[in-house]
Formats: C-alpha cells, sequence, structure tokens
C-alpha cells in the first residue's frame, strides 16, 4: 500500500542535481520539517522536534527544483511516502524516511514567488490547447487574450509607452540582454 502525504517544511540541505546514464534528471536534498508551538509558560513561539525526509525528484520536476530550490527554503512537498531500514557495515541499523515527490514548490505563507513555465511544458500545453479549442488562450505561453484581460482592443490594453511595458515583456528583453552577454548560467542538467 502507498501511503501519500504532503510535508510543509525547509530545504536543509544542498540540493543535489544529477543526470543517470539513461539522461534522467534526479534531484535529492533533505527536508525538514518543525511543529511551532505557542507555550504559555514563556509566553513566547517555540519550535518542537524536527523530522527528517530524504526528498527524490525525478524528470521535469527534478530539472525545475534543481534551478528554483536553494538550501534554506520554506517548500511543500507532495509524494510517496516509503520508511526504509538499513544497516551499514559496521552492523549499525537506522531508519530513513523518504519522498519521492510527485509535486513541489515554495510555501508563499513566507514569502512571494514568481512562477515562469518551463519551456517543455510550453510546448506541451500548446499542442493539446489546438485540440481543445479554448478561445482566448495563447497555450504556448499560457497567457489569456480574451476580452476584459488586456487583449487588443480591450479597456486594459497595454499601452505603447516603452515606460510601461509588461514584466513579461520586460522579462524577455533582460533574458535576451543575459543570453547576448553571455553571462546565463545553465542549467545543473
Amino acid at each position: 500500500m502507498s501511503n501519500y502525504v504532503t510535508i510543509r517544511g525547509f530545504v536543509g540541505t544542498e540540493v543535489k542535481c544529477a543526470v543517470t546514464g539513461s539522461a534522467l534528471p534526479i534531484t535529492k536534498f533533505r527536508l525538514g520539517s518543525s511543529d511551532r508551538y505557542f507555550d504559555k509558560k514563556v509566553n513566547a513561539w517555540v519550535d518542537g522536534d524536527t523530522n527528517w525526509y530524504s526528498v527524490s525528484m525525478f524528470r521535469h520536476l527534478a530539472t525545475n527544483a534543481g534551478v528554483s530550490l536553494q538550501k534554506g527554503d520554506r517548500v511543500i512537498v507532495t509524494g510517496k511516502l516509503r520508511v526504509r531500514t538499513w544497516v551499514n557495515d559496521e552492523g549499525k541499523s537506522g531508519t530513513t524516511v523518504e519522498i519521492d515527490a510527485d509535486s513541489a514548490g515554495h510555501d508563499l505563507l513566507f514569502g512571494t514567488a514568481s512562477f515562469r513555465r518551463s519551456s517543455a511544458d510550453r510546448n506541451d500545453s500548446a499542442q493539446a490547447g489546438a485540440e481543445d479549442g479554448f478561445d482566448g488562450v495563447n497555450f504556448a505561453t499560457g497567457e489569456i487574450s480574451a476580452p476584459g484581460y488586456g487583449a487588443p482592443g480591450t479597456a486594459v490594453e497595454a499601452s505603447s509607452d516603452p515606460d510601461s511595458r509588461s514584466d513579461a515583456e520586460s522579462d524577455a528583453e533582460a533574458d535576451a540582454e543575459v543570453d547576448a552577454k553571455g553571462e546565463l548560467a545553465s542549467a545543473p542538467f
């Protein structure tokens, strides 16, 4: 029987990325999750014990997590829970709690994030969207261009003033500049 869990916590180690010989991206890190409770005796919030999990991610999730997560980030991870016992060569035994992650992301209770679709996601969406026939949605970028959402000819249409460009336009220009200068670091995969 499989147990699926959702754990809120923090990335407790450096995020390690690798690619197997069969070109499978893998990302691993340790996830710490601490209980917090209000201690009336000291009139303050107190951290309880920390549970530790070994998180493994594969394929697109591994690639995206490898460039998005870093040590100390507050995250939410969902996946299959596995508890394994082990014995090393010296006879010492222990238990490891692992999560094979299906999904992960930053915990927005503790900060903000800016989502950017991966290029693989855009290609899949463009192909699927063409068949679904949704009007007003650009499936290559995920942008809504229906009336009332900034589409041409609507009241909230973007201005031609260069100071009022959209964030997406500004981001695309910034990315192009970084690429042109050769300063863009490649993904760890």
